[in-house]
């Protein structure tokens, strides 16, 4: 028989989607006081892919992505996800808005692969808890990233995927120190 072993802990992402820099800002401030310090910021993306948040959040929408210092255990995506929903609709009501006023898609990076957090179900999705499921976006190789059939659009772009094989080459970074360290 195999021995169970615990998981690796993860690098915690998120994505978020808005319109305005004031948004972004505390949104990010928020998701700081929630996970800690942020260790990587990508630039603005234009998102363009879909105009499934126009009607609830208008049109010109940008992504960034920021991961955070503090690795997570694995098995908290679903709560990381019941919080990022919450934050989304505290915001919403901070600005005093209609729609939300910015869309968060927390995700964790492992070694071999970025997963994001998601509430809707597909046949390729994996249930966690709570209503929360797991969407396999892309595997990583040693210097690249192989997508997937159901890989999202905007997560086909090389403009991202330098972007998350920096936050790995950090996150290996960091379980090399925990090996060390043992």
């Amino acid at each position: 028989m195999a021995e169970i072993k615990p998981f690796l802990p993860a690098k915690l992402i998120c994505g978020l989607i808005a319109r305005e820099e004031i948004y972004f800002e505390e949104a990010e401030s928020q998701l700081v006081q929630l996970f800690g310090p942020v260790d990587l910021r990508s630039s603005y993306f234009i998102f363009n892919f879909t105009d499934y948040y126009t009607r609830e959040m208008g049109p010109d929408l940008k992504r960034r992505f920021l991961s955070f210092i503090h690795l997570q255990d694995p098995s908290a995506l679903s709560q990381i996800k019941h919080q990022t929903n919450d934050l989304e609709k505290k915001l919403k009501q901070k600005f005093k808005s209609f729609g939300r006023v910015v869309n968060l898609d927390p995700g964790i990076l492992t070694p071999s692969a970025l997963i994001m957090a998601t509430s809707k179900n597909f046949a390729h999705r994996i249930p966690l808890q709570d209503g929360i499921y797991a969407h396999l976006e892309f595997l990583f190789r040693r210097n690249s990233i192989k997508t997937l059939d159901w890989t999202y659009p905007d997560f086909r772009q090389e403009i991202y995927h330098s972007f998350f094989l920096e936050v790995r080459k950090i996150y290996l970074g960091q379980l090399a120190s925990l090996v060390k360290k043992d």
